[in-house]
């Protein structure tokens, strides 16, 4: 549980371009929904729950709010089998010519990184009580949970490094920049030097992320470690603006349980992709669990992590 005072995620957009709340309550299977289900598949017994539209407000939505990948990266719907993300290995060059005289000519260098797509699943089996119970907190539960599921999974494969089955993540991302913090942080210089990093390479730091335990140990750190006035002043301040909310030199610092130990990711917003197929599923099948008088609910998203300047990802390290 996140301790009061955590960064708390920020607001996350919508396929449709509203922005939601984390956290914000999606849409709910109905027992309407249920009970209305069309057979669309070829058993008679299972069958698309929700429409696409509907789908995006019960797990789309809400996976993207709840997992932090998803808030520092950047997120592209398509209907596409594989994202291709265009890269310029190399800028045409201009050069100074006199008046009249032919202009020399220089190609543009560019390359593109494609990015495949992986299934993320989910299957829950829910009893035909829970599903006819018309309490909307009941039903509720359903959509939430295959939410709350994807979002740790998405979390654990962007900060990662290998999954089966699935993509690799930053920890298996060559290429990237690092910055050495030391046996233990005593200060914020190792931010400002991520910062600096970033820039060198044309890149700008939308957010930090790192693991609790190293949140814990910087919002501990004191501004003077001799007896001042000031010694047990927090060198880490929340936002004016959002007490929930930190920031480093204004970047917001973020805080994900998939992050390895001692470990702080410097995160550029437009470097970083995550892409996600449009024909994202929620179906259901009372047939496999029909003497347990019960309904399987199955989820299916198609995600793609795709990290096209691996220099502008600055990697903060703390050896202790």
């Amino acid at each position: 549980m996140r301790a009061p005072g955590w960064p708390q995620p920020s607001p996350t957009q919508s396929p449709g371009g509203k922005r939601k709340e984390p956290g914000a309550v999606a849409s709910s299977i109905t027992q309407q929904q249920i009970r209305s289900i069309p057979m669309a598949l070829s058993t008679t017994n299972s069958g698309a729950i929700l429409k696409p539209e509907a789908v995006d407000e019960l797990l789309v939505i809400p996976t993207l709010a709840q997992s932090v990948a998803a808030q520092v990266a950047k997120v592209i719907h398509t209907s596409a089998s594989s994202l291709r993300l265009p890269i310029v290995a190399a800028d045409p060059s201009a050069a100074w010519t006199a008046e009249g005289a032919e202009i020399a000519v220089s190609d543009q260098d560019l390359d593109e990184v494609a990015v495949p797509f992986y299934a993320l699943k989910g299957l829950t089996v829910v009893s035909n009580e829970l599903i006819a119970d018309s309490s909307p907190e009941a039903s509720q539960l359903v959509g939430e949970g295959l939410a709350r599921d994807a979002a740790k999974k998405l979390d654990a494969a962007f900060f990662g490094t290998t999954v089966t089955n699935g993509p690799s993540g930053l920890g298996a991302l060559s290429g990237v920049q690092s910055v050495d913090a030391g046996d233990v942080l005593l200060d914020l210089d190792a931010f400002h030097t991520a910062i600096s990093k970033a820039q060198d390479v044309g890149a700008t730091v939308a957010a930090f992320v790192t693991n609790p335990a190293t949140a814990l140990e910087l919002a501990l750190v004191k501004r003077s470690s001799t007896p001042t006035d000031y010694s047990n002043e927090n060198l880490l301040q929340p936002d004016p603006h959002s007490p929930l909310k930190w920031v480093i030199a204004g970047v917001p610092l973020l805080v994900s349980s998939a992050v390895a130990a001692n470990t702080i990711w410097a995160i550029p917003f437009q470097r970083t992709v995550i892409g996600l197929r449009k024909n994202v599923e929620v179906v259901s099948d009372a047939s496999a669990y029909f003497s347990k008088d019960s309904t399987a609910i199955r989820s299916v998203m198609r995600v793609g992590i795709g990290f096209p300047h691996a220099e502008a990802v600055v990697k903060i390290q703390v050896t202790p």
